[in-house]
């Protein structure tokens, strides 16, 4: 979503990086710029205004560190600004009562049904047991949506088809979480297109009976400067709590984001970051602020390798290719497990400067080629996988037209095959040797680890 903000913040930082010192007219000269991605952005125009002259007074009243150059205090000044304006550090929920009730609420089409859904789940992770309500009775098949997805995650859902009084099913829903002991109640809230009156009434007095811990708004982040507006009506009336900030996968500016902490006075607390279940994470300014800033987050990506790939799996892998066992069966499983921490290009975008890096560049070859492969392995017979020694021209001319590839596709795969098993029994013989000598081989070595030599597998088209 950042994606033209990060641009442009990147080009004020190649001018910065070549700043002599800093004084009021090349700080104003930067800040120019700052301001007018900000602007472009979509970012509420006090806001912006304000975060400007944040950084104008800092900068003019620091001194120049020795060991920096003006132009990297400039960025790092920028950066803890930005970390302020996006809200300084994690909000977490605070959850009180049993069952602990979350009422989401929020436009007509913000994703409030996909987000109770998502955040249930990461509930199910904490070691809690939610409930879904289904308190939409406007939207046609709302109930239906939010069942579906709770069969699907395996999630108990609430709900009495063709009852229009909310009231009445939140009341039901209080009872049936003591009945299933539920410790929390996630409601799902109607929207409208616009506000009006009557739907925050309605929600006035769901808040009265319930009386949830927490109130999140769920916000579009494509609406811009207009959510904060909405924001700060749903705020008046009810006292929300905090925000969930969706489809930040889009190419929206990201005006929302930047602009609700200052407005609002509340905290982003979750983001969803894509359509699946697991697309959803708690928001960190200083995270985001990274991301914006072309920083990379890698403690992001750690976590969601940590999440997505059995540890289990990755330690067995690591043993065999130590050992030097490594097979196509082996392989296609990594593959698979790659696949499971999302697109390659949002990988390689949580790593520093990753924003640059996919800057002309067609990752979607490689996620092709990473299909390309798993074709081809998969039209291979499990013991042609354990055993690739046994696949003559006949075999390889069946896998090429099996798996519509040509036949020096696959060959040129098994060849990569070979060189990454050949060197992975040569590092292997090489730990033995350390371990005789008294040392021992770092685990992280490339081509080592739980995921390690991919590099070069692919096609070299």
């Amino acid at each position: 979503m950042f994606d033209s903000l990060s641009s442009r913040f990147q080009n004020v930082f190649r001018n910065l990086r070549g700043l002599g010192k800093i004084s009021e007219s090349n700080v104003s000269d930067s800040l120019r710029d700052v301001r007018l991605a900000l602007l472009e952005a979509d970012v509420n125009f006090k806001v912006a205004r304000d975060f400007i002259e944040s950084i104008k007074t800092r900068a003019l009243g620091e001194q120049v560190v020795q060991s920096v150059s003006p132009g990297q205090q400039m960025i790092k000044i920028i950066h803890d600004e930005l970390v302020t304006l996006l809200g300084s550090e994690n909000a977490g929920l605070a959850l009180s009562g049993n069952p602990a009730c979350i009422l989401l609420c929020g436009l007509h089409g913000s994703g409030k049904t996909t987000s109770s859904a998502k955040l249930a789940r990461l509930l199910v992770k904490q070691g809690r047991k939610p409930l879904l309500v289904a308190a939409d009775v406007y939207r046609p098949a709302a109930m239906d949506q939010l069942k579906v997805l709770g069969d699907k995650l395996e999630i108990p859902v609430f709900l009495l088809p063709g009852e229009k009084d909310v009231l009445r099913i939140s009341r039901d829903a209080l009872a049936a979480a003591a009945a299933l002991a539920c410790d929390v109640l996630i409601f799902d809230t109607a929207g409208r297109l616009q506000i009006d009156e009557p739907l925050v009434q309605e929600l006035v007095r769901l808040r009265d009976l319930v009386k949830p811990s927490e109130i999140l708004l769920v916000i579009d982040s494509a609406t811009g400067q207009e959510a904060v507006n909405v924001a700060s009506h749903f705020d008046r009336a009810l006292g929300v709590t905090g925000a969930i900030l969706t489809k930040l996968d889009g190419d929206a500016r990201g005006g929302a984001s930047l602009s609700f902490r200052s407005v609002v006075g509340k905290p982003i607390k979750f983001m969803g970051t894509g359509e699946k279940p697991e697309d959803f994470e708690p928001f960190h300014p200083e995270r985001m602020a990274q991301r914006i800033l072309g920083m990379g987050d890698v403690v992001t990506l750690v976590e969601k390798a940590t999440e997505r790939i059995d540890q289990k799996k990755a330690e067995e892998m690591e043993e065999k290719m130590r050992k030097g066992q490594f097979t196509l069966d082996d392989f296609l499983m990594q593959l698979r497990e790659m696949k499971k921490m999302g697109p390659l290009e949002d990988l390689v975008k949580l790593l520093p400067g990753g924003n640059e890096m996919v800057k002309g560049a067609d990752l979607s070859k490689s996620e092709r080629e990473f299909r390309r492969m798993e074709g081809i392995l998969c039209g291979m017979t499990a013991k042609e996988r354990a055993h690739p020694e046994i696949l003559n021209g006949k075999r390889r001319q069946r896998i090429s037209k099996g798996s519509g590839v040509s036949v020096a596709e696959v060959n040129n795969l098994l060849k990569r095959f070979d060189e990454m098993r050949d060197m992975m029994r040569k590092m292997g013989k090489f730990q033995k040797m350390l371990g005789k000598m008294g040392g021992k081989l770092p685990a992280n070595l490339p081509g080592m680890g739980g995921m390690g030599g991919m590099g070069g597998m692919g096609f070299g088209r």
